[in-house]
């Protein structure tokens, strides 16, 4: 190869293709937050709430992640006015606006998240839904789904398989991994908290995605994963809670 301008072009070429290489390797930006708590956990310390006093052990959510929301980064209460604010902060959630639902998503999120037996999903549309750029509806039919793909995935077999039991991060995070991809356990955030018992038990789960998750193309849970950036894990090991006080 003679022509020294086509030996720098080609050059150059392969740097700007190994920059992008080393820029998917290190991940995207995480611009919003699956949270998906482990309800048993939560309700150790929050007895009192409907969601937990009628709580089984044949329940769906006793075995399964539940949907606590999906969060915008470093956004909430948009357009929200100051006394709808105030009255959220307050926590009597069932005393806010009801949220408008088609019937097929109101029965998908009462399934997927307990809370809403206390208002929660009131909380969370007036919190983060609203700067979402969504409707209602399509805001909750996506957090619904994205916290379905993780009920179908190893990580909920998982922690099925093990209640009662200690789970480590590094169990997690391979679990994550064989789910959504290489890294997808580099992208979760997992919290503890001492229960009644003093075991620490895991609480929640909170998952980074990409810009994609509220853009109504119906990105996968995987996609979303791999778009994110890395965090650090959190908590390294917790007993998985099982229903009851």
């Amino acid at each position: 190869m003679s022509n020294p301008f086509l030996r720098t072009a080609l050059f150059l070429i392969a740097i700007t293709a190994a920059g992008t290489a080393g820029a998917q390797d290190a991940g995207g930006r995480t611009r919003f937050i699956l949270a998906a708590s482990w309800q048993p956990a939560f309700c150790e310390t929050n007895q009192r709430k409907p969601e937990c006093s009628s709580q089984t052990k044949d329940r769906f959510d006793a075995t399964n992640f539940s949907l606590h929301g999906l969060w915008p980064m470093r956004k909430d209460y948009c357009d929200v006015s100051g006394t709808l604010r105030t009255a959220d902060k307050e926590g009597d959630w069932k005393k806010l606006p009801e949220v408008e639902l088609s019937a097929e998503t109101k029965v998908a999120l009462e399934k997927a998240m307990p809370g809403t037996q206390s208002g929660l999903e009131r909380h969370e549309w007036i919190k983060h839904g609203t700067c979402t750029k969504m409707s209602a509806d399509d805001y909750f039919a996506t957090s619904v789904r994205l916290i379905d793909e993780l009920n179908a995935s190893p990580v909920r077999d998982l922690f099925a398989a093990n209640v009662g039991k200690s789970l480590t991060a590094e169990a997690i995070k391979a679990a994550f991994d064989k789910s959504f991809g290489p890294g997808a356990g580099d992208r979760v955030k997992m919290s503890c908290r001492r229960a009644g018992g003093g075991d620490r038990v895991i609480n929640e789960l909170t998952i980074g995605l990409s810009e994609d998750a509220t853009s109504n193309d119906g990105a996968s849970l995987r996609d979303l994963i791999q778009g994110a950036g890395r965090t650090s894990f959190g908590c390294d090991q917790g007993v998985v809670d099982a229903a009851g006080f």
